[in-house]
């Protein structure tokens, strides 16, 4: 019986039986997601194929890595994939939050604003942008820095957007997911209408989306509706689980080429930048992409479902459309927020037997708490799952290499939350559902 080895790993039988029960009213949402999937793999399969990727793609280079084709061809992938005239995939690249710095500071100029049209962005932007005072921030170059909260039931304020967008606006920042935040994320359709309106207002405004989370969970991407550039991390979901570092930035060849300089060196720009023996874990990383993003997109809505039915606040909730591989749970305290993160701690395949703390993250103004046994550090495309120690206590779950990791993960929290006397017995219990035809 399948319930024995969770037996085995330490869940109890009422907890598995209450996950196989939910199970059987979210067959309909995984098979659109494989549907998702099917279409983007193709797309990725027909990118490789049109820039004839080879063994040659392979070979490490070393140094400048003047000409290094297997680099080359892997941007063009990329730009092909996401519908762009260039893009710049690097090792070089050290997260996601270093690829929105380049991207930045590379098309932004001193008497330049920058503007973000959904709020405050993401924690660890606001040292790059200096909102909290950092030396070398976007601030400290003389780059002005303006915002629009979104409207309490989390949609876009157009009207104030319209009034403060002016002449010195150079760069508009769209986060699509909700960060350390409990907002809807945003669907690529929101995104798309979001830049046509300002662009109509602003015809030169450059547009950059922060995608990271995002990849994969549509068919299409904010490249397709008018982003001038797309930005994220290798370590997430365009890395497959398999790139050990780097990020994208995918765009037109005007703001590419400026990156490219930010990133290296004036007048070298994309010539230079060795890809170390990495290309093998990027191409096939991608590759698999798809794939590996359904299968976290399953297990949110896997946990949505539970914690939904455990009487917790869920953003989103089970059966609204998904748009991140990114599950809210509002847990309401540190202990609950500490027992979650213990039971996808206990779950993971490394560092299982290691008890996370709120610990001070370099970047947060908050401690922060993240549970992931990861064969790569900080890949949240693998499982995992952190927040800041702050009310709503919201902690977010993210990744899984495989819905059975998934699935582990969540019941496992579950379970963590059972035993610290958070949730009882009686809270599990639901009636027998019959199962979906």
């Amino acid at each position: 019986m399948k319930n024995n080895v969770y037996a085995e790993i330490g869940i109890s039988d009422s907890v598995y039986q209450m996950g196989e029960q939910i199970l059987l009213s979210l067959r309909p949402q995984f098979e659109d997601i494989d549907q998702t999937a099917e279409y983007n793999q193709a797309k990725v399969i027909s990118a490789m194929q049109k820039n004839r990727v080879n063994a040659a793609c392979f070979a490490a280079t070393s140094g400048y890595g003047y000409n290094d084709v297997g680099r080359d061809t892997l941007e063009k992938v990329y730009a092909d994939t996401f519908h762009t005239e260039a893009a710049l995939v690097r090792p070089q690249i050290t997260c996601g939050t270093h690829a929105l710095a380049v991207a930045l500071s590379a098309n932004l100029l001193p008497g330049d604003e920058l503007y973000s049209p959904v709020g405050r962005p993401y924690d660890t932007l606001e040292e790059v942008i200096g909102i909290r005072p950092s030396a070398c921030s976007l601030a400290e170059y003389g780059v002005t820095y303006s915002e629009t909260p979104l409207l309490p039931d989390g949609s876009i304020d157009y009207e104030s957007i319209r009034n403060a967008i002016h002449p010195k606006t150079k760069l508009a920042t769209i986060q699509r997911s909700k960060g350390y935040a409990t907002r809807p994320t945003l669907s690529v359709a929101q995104i798309g209408e979001l830049i046509r309106f300002m662009k109509e207002i602003k015809p030169d405004l450059i547009c950059m989306v922060d995608n990271c989370y995002g990849e994969f969970t549509e068919c299409i991407e904010p490249s397709d509706l008018g982003a001038d550039m797309i930005v994220g991390s290798l370590i997430k979901n365009p890395g497959g689980g398999l790139a050990p570092i780097g990020g994208y930035i995918c765009g037109t060849q005007t703001c590419i080429d400026r990156c490219a300089y930010r990133l290296s060196a004036p007048g070298l720009g994309q010539e230079v930048g060795a890809n170390l023996g990495l290309m093998t874990q990027l191409y096939q990383g991608f590759f698999l992409a798809p794939t590996v993003t359904a299968s976290a997109m399953k297990g949110a809505i896997f946990a949505s479902a539970i914690y939904e039915h455990l009487g917790y606040r869920v953003i989103p909730g089970s059966k609204e459309t998904r748009h991140d591989i990114i599950q809210a749970i509002e847990l309401g305290s540190e202990k609950a927020m500490v027992a979650f993160c213990r039971g996808i701690q206990a779950a993971a395949p490394v560092d299982s037997y290691v008890t996370p703390i709120p610990w001070d993250m370099p970047g947060y103004d908050s401690q922060v708490i993240m549970a992931a046994g990861a064969f790569v550090q900080g890949s949240s495309i693998e499982l995992s799952a952190d927040g800041p120690i702050r009310p709503p206590y919201a902690v977010y779950f993210q990744g899984g290499l495989t819905w059975c990791h998934s699935k582990l993960g969540v019941l496992m929290s579950v379970q963590k939350m059972l035993e610290d006397g958070l949730i009882q017995e009686s809270d599990l219990s639901l009636p027998v559902l019959e199962q979906s035809i």
